[in-house]
């Protein structure tokens, strides 16, 4: 059996939590390929809102294997903190969490050179959510990392103050102040608590449950346009948020990679600095946000917001080989009398094209929209498609057209409960 990729399509926060949340009873396994606790995946249901940083977003379910894939860099300490805050939901994540060996290890000092190296670009800063994911990443490819399985090891707090030490000379060249002892600590007490869960190869079990005929759904974090080749460089995140990344951060053969769900907001979101060329900066960007609740769910930060890119979208979709596709927070735009979309942009130099320029952080970008009537309605307790507005099935159905891919679901609300199904889902089960 094939396993599912799910990945978000635009600038992250597009609402991946809730909808493999949603997906999960059709899976055995639900398994995070890449990033960090920079990620915010947010779930809804029974009237209580959870936000996941680090583990998968199947941990609701107790009948399903949640992996943390080799592609992540972990935090031992958000990680403590997250299992301890789901005991009180009675999950029994020491029976369904799996953590891969080979799952690169954030430490304090990393968080540290993150604030520096942030703080040195002055006004070329990147926006980075200082969880220390880029250093770890750095330290990665630079082969002088620490992963999870160095917890077993004997002399790994000698390791730690090797790696640490190199560290605290990058951070005094930075003058930056480093007050490690309470940090430290922490850390080690929660390195010894993660000793006690299922430390393994993970790409064996994942593979195992190819071969065995189990049905796998592949967890991506941030977005497709903050992928670390082709995102909006400098301004992206550190590891591979494209499908692509769903092999390497799992240790599966690109042939075993099935369906490829592709997850949008109805409109554009961005944290952070970086290219946004659809952003509005007046009272329409103002109520997209509100009405959105467009705050970081990681930092807390408010998003900036604009009308749906199709030139972004079309690119993300390419690269993904998406082939369904599903739109996220339907509702915010239930307030619009008229809806924009772009569909093109205007160059500096009076040429109009539907692709994403290279130097897109560089050039100035004029978007060329297409205005569609909104449905300036409430989609509340709506549970068919059928029953959706005309307005938001003609939305639908030009989106389509443009794409490409089939829209299968959207998302009318936060709840699980507030979804809807269209046309054929296919999924690996």
């Amino acid at each position: 059996m094939k396993i599912d990729v799910l990945l978000g399509l635009q600038w992250g926060d597009e609402g991946k939590g809730k909808i493999v949340d949603f997906l999960a009873p059709k899976y055995n396994m639900v398994a995070r390929f890449q990033g960090g606790p920079n990620a915010g995946h947010t779930l809804e249901f029974d009237g209580i809102k959870h936000v996941l940083h680090q583990i998968p977003s199947g941990i609701f379910r107790a009948d399903i294997k949640n992996v943390i894939g080799n592609g992540v860099v972990l935090d031992p300490v958000i990680l403590k903190k997250e299992i301890e805050g789901l005991e009180k939901y009675n999950i029994d994540t020491k029976a369904n969490l799996y953590i891969s060996k080979k799952a690169q290890l954030i430490l304090p000092t990393h968080r540290l050179l993150d604030a520096a190296y942030e703080k040195a670009k002055g006004e070329s800063k990147i926006g980075s959510t200082l969880k220390g994911i880029g250093p770890t990443y750095s330290d990665k490819i630079a082969r002088q990392g620490l992963r999870v399985g160095d917890l077993l090891a004997g002399n790994f707090r000698e390791r730690y103050e090797e790696l640490a030490e190199k560290h605290r000379t990058i951070l005094g060249f930075y003058n930056y102040p480093l007050g490690l002892a309470e940090a430290e600590e922490e850390f080690f007490a929660a390195v010894e608590f993660i000793k006690q869960f299922n430390i393994i190869d993970s790409e064996y079990l994942v593979n195992d449950a190819i071969t065995s005929e189990q049905s796998v759904l592949a967890e991506g974090a941030q977005g497709s346009l903050l992928d670390i080749d082709f995102g909006s460089y400098p301004y992206v995140t550190s590891s591979n948020t494209m499908a692509a990344g769903a092999c390497t951060g799992l240790g599966v053969a690109p042939g075993n990679v099935g369906e490829v769900f592709g997850i949008f907001k109805a409109y554009c979101t961005r944290v952070g600095s970086g290219p946004f060329p659809t952003e509005l900066f007046d009272e329409t960007g103002d109520k997209i946000r509100k009405e959105g609740n467009e705050y970081g769910s990681t930092t807390g930060r408010s998003r900036r917001c604009g009308w749906l890119d199709l030139p972004a979208l079309k690119y993300a979709i390419m690269l993904n080989g998406v082939t369904q596709l599903f739109m996220m927070k339907a509702d915010v735009l239930n307030i619009f009398e008229e809806i924009k979309v772009c569909t093109h942009y205007k160059l500096e130099d009076g040429s109009v094209v539907d692709t994403l320029p290279f130097d897109i952080d560089a050039i100035k970008i004029e978007p060329v929209y297409k205005t569609l009537k909104g449905w300036h309605t409430s989609l509340e307790n709506i549970q068919d498609y059928a029953q959706l507005p005309q307005e938001v099935r003609e939305y639908v159905d030009f989106l389509e057209a443009e794409l490409k891919v089939p829209v299968n679901i959207i998302s009318t609300g936060p709840d699980r409960t507030e979804t809807i199904i269209r046309g054929e889902l296919v999924t690996a089960s």
